[in-house]
């Protein structure tokens, strides 16, 4: 009974055996096929290997990042490091004359040379790296100057750009947007052109240390042909350099991108120049209007003069709180007054018409006083007639020769008729009297003087201003 025990023992052994060695067969005939496949068939590309599962080609280890100190710069202690610097202008992105400033976003690109990240390589060819290295070596401080904010893009990472050289060279790139003060001159708005300028220059280190220097001269700033601004036509962009001073730290390299813009004056055509003018000729219709229409010429100069006040107020709300007068302001001023003038001009029609008026009532009152005098004493060429009712007014007119005679008592006369007594004064003084008065009441149912007058010299003075005004602004 024990020897059978060992005898089941033994024979399940060996059969366990025996499958495991079938199973590896298997896998070595298996093995040996695809070997035997890939010699006689088509060989497989060799890849190149991996450098990053090889922890002897690290990032750190191949730069020798810690194997120095990037805290100071390349060569410290040395002759001074040049950094050339080339610019891309992406776009000009906005142009603010209430806060006097632009906003430009650009590629900002450095070159220097710096030994302590040379490697060596078979092929000659550069490495290029993300933002996360640039903290880890020395890169150039270079800062804007007048910038009032800016910021390196972040979206989706952060737009850096990092390309290390076998022999040492670094090329430093970034994408930027700052937007940077610029001294404006608004003595000519808005016929005017702009320059401004963006600066850049080293925040720690003198031109002893760091020379700053355009790359490549004015071809280091290239320009994107399709930027374009809704205001402004660009000019010009060109680049220059040279020495800042500051008194405390001493002289330091500035790079300088400049570029001149000319003002779009087609805008200011339609919103401000030609309702301006408009409301200036508005103002001349109150000259052929009649003058003792009070109520339409009123409201015609007052409705004129708050359309130019409302102008005024809506260009200067758009623009800076200078202490100099605008070429706008000129032009808005003028025609403002020269509104107000149409409208004093008919003040000046209405009291004179009422003075005129004044003037002839008294003379009229005075030539009824006269001919209703009772008395004929002391007047010169006159002659008294009793006239009955019988006779007519051209009979009257006809009379002449008549002595003076005393009035005949009613109870002379048997048959009571009625009498009438005329007396004819004809003097110097009386005819002269009537002529003024002719003149003036034709004068009174014509237009008056001022208003022929203003139709020539109010027109005229303005073509004469706006002659002078185009010809010194443009």
């Amino acid at each position: 009974m024990p020897y059978l025990r060992q005898y089941m023992i033994l024979v399940l052994f060996l059969g366990l055996f025996g499958e495991c060695r079938s199973k590896h067969g298997t896998r070595e005939r298996r093995w040996t096929g695809a070997v035997e496949t890939q010699k006689h068939g088509t060989s497989l590309a060799k890849k190149p290997p991996d450098v990053t599962k090889s922890r002897r080609l690290k990032t750190e280890q191949l730069l020798k990042v810690d194997d120095h100190d990037f805290t100071m710069r390349p060569a410290f202690g040395g002759p001074a490091i040049p950094v050339g610097v080339d610019v891309q202008v992406e776009s000009l992105d906005s142009i603010s004359e209430v806060d006097m400033d632009f906003t430009m976003t650009l590629y900002l690109r450095h070159y220097w040379k710096d030994e302590r990240l040379s490697f060596t390589s078979t092929t000659n060819k550069s490495m290029t790296f993300d933002g996360r290295l640039v903290k880890k070596i020395w890169v150039p401080d270079v800062f804007f100057v007048h910038s009032k904010r800016s910021f390196i893009h972040d979206t989706t990472t952060e737009n850096i750009m990092l390309r290390v050289f076998p022999d040492g060279h670094v090329l430093y790139s970034l994408r930027v947007t700052v937007t940077a003060a610029c001294n404006m001159d608004f003595s000519r708005f808005p016929l005017d052109s702009q320059s401004c300028s963006l600066e850049l220059e080293s925040y720690a280190y003198t031109d002893e240390d760091l020379m700053l220097y355009w790359k490549s001269g004015d071809e280091s700033l290239s320009i994107d042909d399709k930027i374009s601004l809704s205001q402004f036509l660009i000019q010009k962009f060109h680049t220059t350099s040279r020495l800042a001073f500051y008194s405390s730290t001493g002289w330091y390299n500035r790079l300088y991108i400049n570029f001149t813009l000319r003002r779009h004056i087609f805008f200011f055509l339609l919103q401000t120049y030609f309702p301006a003018t408009l409301m200036v000729m508005l103002s001349w219709v109150s000259f052929w209007i009649d003058r003792r229409a009070v109520p339409a010429r009123v409201s015609l100069g007052i409705t004129t003069v708050l359309t130019m006040s409302t102008i005024i107020t809506g260009v200067n709300a758009s623009m800076p709180r200078v202490s100099y007068i605008k070429a706008v302001d000129i032009y808005l001023w003028v025609s403002f007054v020269f509104v107000f003038l149409s409208v004093l001009e008919y003040a000046a029609v209405n009291y004179l018409t009422t003075v005129q008026e004044r003037r002839e009532r008294k003379l009229r009152d005075r030539a009824v006083r006269e001919q209703s005098l009772p008395c004929t004493c002391g007047m010169s060429h006159t002659r008294t007639m009793m006239l009955d009712g019988t006779y007519s007014e051209a009979d009257t007119n006809s009379l002449a020769g008549y002595t003076e005679a005393p009035m005949v008592p009613d109870e002379v006369v048997p048959e009571k008729q009625e009498h009438m007594v005329v007396h004819l004064s004809v003097s110097s003084e009386s005819t002269n009297t009537k002529k003024k008065g002719i003149r003036a009441l034709r004068i009174m149912q014509n237009t008056h003087a001022i208003d022929k007058y203003s139709r020539m010299i109010f027109p005229g003075a303005y073509i004469i201003f706006n002659l002078i005004y185009w010809s010194v602004y443009c």
